[in-house]
């Protein structure tokens, strides 16, 4: 009798054990995606770029405004076939993230009398098209 009601608490004791919740998980050896991406992302940027500039610009075409691919290192006003304002044309700057990042802001403080009036005022919004467009200029044509 005695050896049945070990039995018992033995089994008992490991259908106890076993069926507790672990009291601290281990780290998984491959950890979870990042779903948001890092900031001065160009994928986001492309969603922003198409969502706010697409409609005036393209990356390989000019539309009202001029092609963006390659505008990294690109002197202002340069793009064959686009025509500027005289205000662009009067505009000595190269592109680069510090000169696009001011004209993102406010277009007509950089270059009053342009035809450009629209801005993107959020930081994180034009870091992240900036990104966008440093990264097709890498794959200028």
């Amino acid at each position: 009798m005695r050896s049945v009601a070990h039995a018992v608490r033995v089994l008992l004791t490991t259908f106890l054990i076993g069926a507790a919740p672990a009291a601290q998980s281990a780290p998984s050896p491959h950890p979870a995606p990042q779903t948001t991406p890092l900031p001065d992302s160009p994928s986001r940027g492309a969603e922003i770029y198409e969502a706010k500039c697409g409609a005036c610009h393209s990356l390989d075409f000019n539309r009202v405004g001029p092609k963006h691919r390659g505008v990294f290192g690109r002197r202002a006003a340069s793009v064959p076939g686009f025509h500027y304002s005289s205000a662009l044309k009067k505009l000595n700057v190269t592109w680069n993230a510090t000169t696009l990042d001011r004209w993102l802001q406010n277009p007509t403080a950089m270059a009053p009398g342009t035809a450009m009036g629209f801005r993107l005022s959020d930081q994180s919004e034009r870091a992240d098209v900036i990104a966008y467009l440093r990264q097709q200029s890498a794959q200028h044509k």
